[in-house]
């Protein structure tokens, strides 16, 4: 095109004036500027292809190498020298209350006798027994528990105890192998392995009717087989540290799904009930919930870019700095949310008493408006609820 323009004007007789000469030029970026945008998106694609291959390709290399020199039967003797190294720090835990027994697992993480389980093993009970990987048995009594992330601590005068070694959930990469840990159906010394098949699992329903029935859980998802009175005990890695505790499946017993309470958030739960016995927390009063793309819509909001108020509760934080329900918070305490379990995490964390600005949305008839509350956070009831 380029050419023939210019063929064009050099055909005449008379010379080619600065004018023509000028237009010429424009014409000229116009076209270039009209081809680049016509063809950066597909080099863009290219160029993001290209890099998404050489990092897949040298995964691939990587991982050749590796498997190259993978020996399967050292991956059976790491699952045994585990079994060896974690199952005398496993216990397994019965309790009786009124005619109904119960039976779960936990791993001592102290050699003074503290114990790690899940706070529904022990559920309305002050002791318990456990039976030791030696055959020893003895009373627990429960120092403390945390309902809402299905967390309780034990303390038993057993002495010449092995104590597990804590590890960190956070460092845990997807597709890293797991070894699981407990009494399922009261068979003691049992493990299982498996992947970990997602982290920061969210709103869980339907797990052994208990997972996702409190906004402050977050869950490990494995493969590995667990089933009921696996319960309690220990998820761990390649180290032999325990990373989470076994919690929850999707239905009454194992079907390829399993979830473990990350340990980071099972740490800051022992820490505190070790020392108080309970687990203060920032409370506001509010039911949240995902955001509908519908109610985003009426609000002019992107999707996901806040958490809706379902319910206020009376005589509360949120009833007091005149929350209402429908209302979308937007924010809490300057950061941005819309995960009803961050944002629940972030209220529990809050120093009570302190005096906090929220953001929300309000539709008010057919305009939404934007208010900044003052929120004076207040100390959670021991109730379940936010």
């Amino acid at each position: 095109m380029a050419r023939g323009l210019e063929s064009s004007i050099a055909s005449n007789d008379r010379p080619v004036t600065r004018q023509e000469l000028s237009r010429l030029h424009r014409l000229l970026w116009v076209f270039g500027t009209l081809l680049m945008i016509l063809v950066a998106p597909s080099v863009a694609g290219k160029v993001q292809y290209a890099l998404t291959e050489a990092k897949e390709r040298a995964q691939i290399d990587v991982a050749r190498e590796n498997l190259q020199d993978f020996n399967l039967s050292q991956f059976s003797t790491a699952s045994r020298l585990l079994a060896q190294y974690v199952g005398p720090s496993v216990v397994n835990v019965s309790t009786q209350s009124g005619r109904a027994q119960g039976e779960g697992s936990g791993v001592i993480v102290d050699e003074e006798g503290y114990i790690v389980t899940n706070y529904h093993v022990v559920a309305g009970v002050r002791t318990a027994e456990i039976q030791l990987s030696d055959g020893r048995r003895g009373s627990a009594s429960v120092v403390g528990t945390d309902p809402l992330v299905d967390v309780a601590i034990l303390k038993t005068g057993l002495t010449d105890l092995v104590a597990a070694r804590w590890g960190n959930s956070d460092d845990l990469s997807v597709g890293e192998t797991v070894w699981a840990l407990g009494s399922p159906f009261g068979l003691q010394k049992s493990i299982t392995f498996g992947i970990l098949s997602a982290k920061e699992r969210r709103g869980i329903s339907g797990a052994n009717g208990r997972a996702g029935s409190s906004v402050y859980q977050e869950f490990l998802q494995t493969d590995a087989a667990v089933n009921p009175g696996n319960s309690g005990g220990p998820l761990v890695n390649f180290k032999g540290e325990v990373v989470g505790i076994n919690t929850a499946i999707i239905g009454p017993t194992y079907q390829g799904i399993s979830f473990s309470i990350p340990s980071a958030i099972v740490r800051q739960s022992y820490d505190k009930l070790r020392k108080d016995g309970w687990v203060e927390r920032g409370f506001l009063g509010v039911t949240p919930s995902r955001l509908p793309d519908e109610i985003a819509r009426d609000l002019g909001l992107e999707r996901d870019s806040g958490v809706l108020v379902l319910h206020v509760e009376k005589d509360t934080p949120a009833a007091e700095a005149d929350l209402r329900p429908g209302d979308v918070i937007l924010s809490w305490n300057n950061v941005d949310y819309s995960d009803p379990t961050l944002m629940s995490r972030a209220i529990a964390a809050t120093e009570i008493g302190s005096e906090v600005p929220i953001v929300i949305a309000r539709l008010n008839e057919s305009t939404s408006e934007r208010l900044t509350l003052k929120v004076k956070v207040a100390a959670r009831p021991r109730v379940d609820s936010l």
